[in-house]
Parts: C-alpha cells; sequence; structure tokens
C-alpha cells in the first residue's frame, strides 16, 4: 500500500463512516478495485487508524455536547448528560462481548472477497428502507421532535445493533440509527447518539493497536509505513468532519431512504462482482 492508496482509502472512509453506505464494506470493494493485496494484520491496522480519524471527527464537530457530557460525568454531578453517558457505556456493552469473545472469528471476514459485503449492503439497504416506511404516517413524514428521547433499553438495543455491524457491508450508522428510528426514538437524538456511541469502542482499539505495534520487537510490525498510515489518518478525519455535519441534517429531513437504493446497488455490484 502507497500513499495513493492511503488517500483514497481515508477518502472513502471519512465519508463513508457517517453515510449510511457501510465505511468497512467500502474499504474493501476499494481494496478490490485498487488491487491491494496485503496480510489481514495490516488491513485490520489500517482500518483502526483511519476510524480512530472518524471518531476524532465526531468530538470535533459534536465538541460542546462532547465537552458537556465528559463534564458532567467525571465531576459526578448526576445530571441528564451523566446519565447520557452511563446510557453510551450501556450500549458499548455488546460491542465489548463481541470483541473479547469472537474478535477471531469476525476478523476472517476481513479481506476474503465481496460476497459477504454485498449480502451486507443489501441487508443495510433493507433495514433503512423499513426505517424510512415506519418514520411515515398517511404518506407523511414525522416531525424530528416526534418520538421519544433515548432510554436505558433502547441504548442497549442500539447498542446490540452496532454489535452486529462489525460485519463489513453492514454500516454501522445505518444500522444503529434505523435501528433507533424503528423503536420510536427521536431522529434528531439518534443520530447524536448514534455518532458518539462508537468513540469509546473504536478509541479503545486504536489505543490497544497502537501499543502492540510500539512495543513490538524490531523487524516485526505490520507492512504498512507510519507515513502511509498517517495520511490515511489525517484524510479521513478532514472529510470526515463534512460527512458528520451532513449527515445530522440528513437523518433531520429523513432522506436516508435514498441511501438505501444505493445500498441495493451496490450489493449487487459486489455479489456479480465474484
Amino acid at each position: 500500500m502507497d500513499w495513493l492508496d492511503a488517500l483514497i482509502l481515508g477518502l472513502v472512509q471519512g465519508l463513508a463512516e457517517y453515510l449510511p453506505i457501510s465505511s468497512s464494506g467500502h474499504l474493501e470493494i476499494f481494496r478490490e478495485i485498487l488491487g491491494i493485496d496485503i496480510p489481514k494484520d495490516d488491513i485490520l491496522q489500517f482500518d483502526i487508524m483511519v476510524h480512530a480519524a472518524t471518531v476524532c471527527s465526531t468530538i470535533v464537530v459534536l465538541w460542546p455536547m462532547f465537552y458537556a457530557l465528559c463534564k458532567s460525568f467525571f465531576t459526578f454531578k448526576r445530571d441528564d448528560n451523566f446519565w447520557y453517558v452511563c446510557k453510551i457505556l450501556i450500549s458499548c456493552i455488546p460491542i465489548g462481548i463481541v470483541g473479547v469473545c469472537f474478535k477471531d472469528y469476525v476478523e476472517q471476514f476481513f479481506g476474503d472477497g465481496l460476497t459477504v459485503v454485498g449480502v451486507c449492503l443489501l441487508v443495510t439497504a433493507c433495514l433503512l428502507a423499513f426505517a424510512h416506511f415506519s418514520d411515515r404516517i398517511g404518506g407523511r413524514m414525522i416531525s424530528p421532535s416526534k418520538g421519544r428521547d433515548i432510554t436505558w433499553l433502547d441504548a442497549f438495543v442500539i447498542g446490540c445493533a452496532q454489535a452486529l455491524a462489525v460485519l463489513p457491508g453492514l454500516s454501522r450508522s445505518g444500522t444503529t440509527i434505523a435501528t433507533g428510528i424503528l423503536i420510536g426514538d427521536k431522529r434528531e437524538k439518534v443520530a447524536s447518539f448514534s455518532f458518539l456511541m462508537v468513540i469509546i469502542p473504536i478509541l479503545g482499539e486504536a489505543l490497544l493497536d497502537t501499543k502492540d505495534m510500539l512495543t513490538a520487537p524490531a523487524g516485526s510490525q505490520g507492512g504498512i509505513d507510519w507515513s502511509v498510515l498517517l495520511i490515511g489518518f489525517a484524510v479521513a478525519f478532514v472529510v470526515g468532519c463534512a460527512a458528520c455535519k451532513w449527515m445530522l441534517q440528513l437523518v433531520k429531513k429523513g432522506k436516508l431512504v435514498w441511501f438505501s437504493i444505493y445500498c441495493v446497488l451496490m450489493g449487487i455490484i459486489c455479489l456479480l462482482w465474484q
């Protein structure tokens, strides 16, 4: 993998992490297009770095909310922000279980062609379509303010959706946002919750991966140069900031159904590619 590959994949990650089209699936697609053939460990190393970049984008875009949440939680204010963070922690339980118990099994799906990606993109399309039509009464879009605030049970259910979305092609943002809408949460609330809930697992994985790279014996590090990783990180971060703002507006306006159509087309292409 060279710097141009990293630039393209960083651009793809920055867009696809927030748009409900699966960033992991599109990284697989573009690796196929670019003819990138590297070991799975290197694939996962790069993917973790660019995912960490888009998490940083989330923190920047949602900084006022993020700062208020951290301030309340770490000072034990026991206000709405404190309990909101607790709900985020609840939502991280399912993906934590997957990461600890099924990490090796999940990693087998990465770098093995586009069949799984194609199937999961079609599943993503179905979820987005269901959420779109459930969000309408008599053909008229329900107001973004309608629905309930995220409950403890809702947080756990959305967390289960996030855990399922570790598969390449199953959009994390699309799956979690669609799940929140389907169970009756406010669209304007579930989008922010979806973007914030990924911060802990992604940054945790990125820190562990960085520690492993820094402490690895000489000559045993992965085959991706640090400069290439940094290019991917920087591009994903910059593009992610713009995409995050755009996606927040799209969710409020109820425009996710168009991405359902896109996911159907890309899913079919991936299945025919084999």
